[in-house]
């Protein structure tokens, strides 16, 4: 079968959707807390950005919680989770977007692994005076997680989403269906309409809405002078992150590792691994959920999430 090119139609309403979302990013949440069954508490929320790293801001007061995406993400990713975060009460986070990803600004040598990251990162809550007590990382984030603990930034708590220093070797023998939506960094940078770019999303997570995906796609790409549409993530070089191992477990630090029940990125001897080296690890397995637990389960996600801060604010 021959491709077809967009009909005009479909090209207005691309325009249309690129236009209200650059309006304002944040259009799109009371539409998340619909779809989740979220109450409604239109949270204080802002674009904050210093020309290294840009991220977005819940809350008012001192920050105490950071939250950083996997590959291929923003910080948009959250949104569901941090909704209901909110409706529980007053949240006051910064979910970041790394290099390369959103709208920080591209690496010209496309070295987004973890240590670059941290250093970016680091800087970035160092400039903004934010000293978190909760760092939350989802695969690629929770990498960078680590790394921002080694490299000294303060974390009484760390929650890595379905990753551990081995999860990477692993992804690179997985099944395309096992990868999730991982694997669209793998294929096209641009496609013909942001529905073309909606199907090959919701294709990669079948589960997952497709007013969901739309979103997440608005979040995560832009049309060019051309008409076509384009991811806002670079292609990162490769790295191997095993040397992480070594950080995983930070005294005084409590660590908590959710999974997704549909995922392989974290297998039961990364667990045996993990609980050797600290039996008070919580690993905690998230059903119906593959490796974006944010993405297929946010308001589980917000519940463990709620939980650590909550443990971390009123110890026994």
């Amino acid at each position: 079968m021959t491709p077809t090119s967009p009909s005009n139609d479909h090209l207005e309403s691309d325009l249309h959707a690129a236009r209200t979302h650059a309006a304002s990013e944040f259009a799109l949440l009371p539409e998340t807390a619909e779809e989740f069954g979220i109450a409604w508490v239109d949270p204080a929320v802002e674009r904050v950005d210093d020309g290294e790293i840009s991220a977005v801001r819940w809350g008012t007061g001192d920050v105490d919680v950071v939250l950083l995406h996997g590959a291929g993400q923003n910080a948009h990713t959250w949104d569901a989770v941090l909704l209901a975060l909110s409706a529980r009460g007053e949240v006051t986070a910064m979910a970041i977007d790394l290099p390369g990803h959103g709208r920080s600004p591209w690496r010209d040598d496309h070295d987004y692994g973890p240590e670059r990251n941290a250093t970016a990162v680091g800087g970035f809550l160092t400039r903004a005076g934010v000293d978190p007590r909760v760092v939350v990382g989802m695969s690629l984030g929770g990498l960078t997680a680590i790394a921002l603990g080694r490299a000294g930034t303060r974390q009484v708590g760390r929650v890595l989403v379905d990753v551990t220093p081995s999860s990477a070797e692993r992804a690179a023998s997985m099944s395309r269906e096992s990868r999730d939506a991982t694997i669209l960094m793998e294929g096209p940078r641009d496609f013909a309409s942001l529905g073309e770019m909606v199907d090959a999303t919701h294709a990669a997570s079948p589960t997952r809405s497709r007013a969901a995906i739309r979103r997440g796609v608005l979040h995560n790409a832009a049309p060019g002078d051309d008409g076509r549409w384009r991811w806002r993530y670079d292609v990162p070089a490769r790295f191997d992150p095993t040397s992480l191992w070594g950080s995983v477990i930070t005294p005084g630090v409590h660590t908590t590792v959710v999974r997704g029940s549909r995922s392989a990125f974290v297998d039961e001897e990364d667990v045996a691994r993990l609980r050797a080296a600290d039996p008070t690890v919580d690993v905690i397995e998230v059903e119906d959920a593959g490796h974006s637990v944010q993405g297929d389960q946010p308001i589980a996600l917000a519940g463990i999430l709620h939980a650590v801060i909550d443990r971390i604010s009123h110890p026994s």
